[in-house]
């Protein structure tokens, strides 16, 4: 593949089908970081530096006309959600939902993770070959973002199905049936806010429901709209991510067993060993904003209204941030200034859930299972938004 015909819409691109991503993304970095893309109709900004840069300046790269790969490609869909937002209003919104994931608060869901964890754990078999994906990755961060939004335990297997569809839809916005199973969820997610609104609770659809924003006359609820946005981007924020960061980081440790045999010998790790994870996996692949004015680049003059894609995955692998040893997994790596969370205002607001998330389930997994290989091959996920795995043979073994 030559730089002329990548194309980050090209989720075979992504899933390694047509060459290894990195080798692309670091021809990017050397000779073309800030470069025209023909195939996608965007800019495609493949350095560290420059991805904090634009993310710390919505001023100039707004994220209200479309923050996904696709979004460029059609008409923006899902606009009430935060991710849409730009300041002031961003502020104003994200401050609603900021006391379900104060420091106090997320450490204080770590009982309900451990069990929740340990019990997924004990139904494994040891020395036998066992999906991982569907096993653990999948089931565990949907029970945990399910328990904070307060989904009864009747409904949390619908929930896998209709957050995989938005991440379709995201891919392929023609997908008729993602967009069947989408509609799915926001009119259950209609159906949970009327709830609320009759019987408020402790969860976080109650936080949102009984919530004011700020505006000159004191303060307002939220429309329908942006409850069902917030909604929405909670469960695949809360979900997707974290599901990718445990099959990932698992594939990982399988293909580094010498980084497992550090973490096993030394479970202190386990905290710097996630942020490794993090970087190497970058469960979201790219995020984009749109210029709001001429603005150069690295030399490259970028129009008003142009779509300036950010690859995150690129991004964690450069050396001029991550040294010699970028192109290398290494759970002992630190400082880690990983972008797999994003930068700036738009920085992932559950970051703290999804790290406590993966403390819990790598301390307790690796308690048990000293030994990680792979039964078979990965198959991983059509997408160009997520870095996921569809597929995860592994074989635990307690030594």
């Amino acid at each position: 593949m030559t730089l002329a015909t990548f194309d980050p819409l090209d989720p075979a691109f992504h899933a390694g089908r047509l060459g290894d991503p990195h080798e692309c993304y670091a021809r990017l970095r050397a000779e073309s970081p800030v470069e025209w893309n023909e195939a996608a109709s965007m800019w495609t900004v493949a350095k560290h530096e420059d991805v904090m840069a634009i993310s710390r300046d919505p001023a100039t790269f707004c994220s209200g006309r479309g923050v996904l790969p696709t979004d460029r490609a059609r008409s923006v869909a899902g606009t009430d959600s935060i991710l849409f937002l730009d300041p002031p209003e961003h502020q104003r919104h994200r401050r609603l939902v900021t006391p379900a994931f104060t420091p106090k608060r997320v450490a204080g869901t770590e009982p309900v993770i451990r069990r929740l964890t340990r019990q997924l754990l004990d139904a494994l078999p040891a020395c036998e070959p066992v999906e991982f994906v569907d096993a653990v990755a999948a089931p565990l961060p949907l029970l945990v973002i399910a328990e904070m939004l307060g989904i009864p335990g009747d409904d949390r297997d619908r929930f896998r199905i209709w957050s995989d569809s938005l991440i379709a839809a995201a891919t392929d916005p023609d997908d008729g049936d993602a967009l069947v199973a989408a509609a799915e969820l926001w009119e259950y997610f209609q159906a949970v806010i009327e709830d609320r609104r009759a019987k408020p609770g402790d969860d976080l659809v109650s936080v949102l429901v009984t919530a004011e924003v700020a505006n000159e006359d004191g303060g307002e609820p939220l429309s329908a709209a942006e409850l069902l946005g917030f909604c929405m981007s909670l469960l695949v924020a809360g979900n997707e991510t974290t599901r990718n960061l445990f099959s990932g980081g698992m594939l990982a440790l399988a293909e580094h067993p010498d980084q497992c045999a550090l973490l096993v010998a030394d479970p202190s790790l386990v905290p710097t060993a996630v942020e490794e994870m993090l970087r190497w996996v970058t469960p979201v692949l790219a995020f984009a904003r749109t210029a709001t004015r001429a603005v150069e680049l690295r030399g490259q003059h970028i129009a008003e209204g142009d779509y300036v894609l950010m690859l995150y995955a690129s991004a964690n692998r450069d050396k001029e941030v991550f040294g010699a040893t970028g192109g290398a997994f290494d759970v002992t790596r630190d400082p880690n200034p990983h972008v797999a969370f994003g930068f700036g205002e738009h920085f992932c607001l559950g970051a703290s859930l999804a790290r406590l998330e993966a403390r819990v389930f790598f301390e307790e997994l690796l308690a048990r299972f000293a030994s990680v290989r792979l039964a078979g091959d990965p198959q991983r996920l059509d997408s160009v938004l997520m870095h996921g795995l569809v597929e995860l043979p592994l074989v635990l073994a307690p030594e």
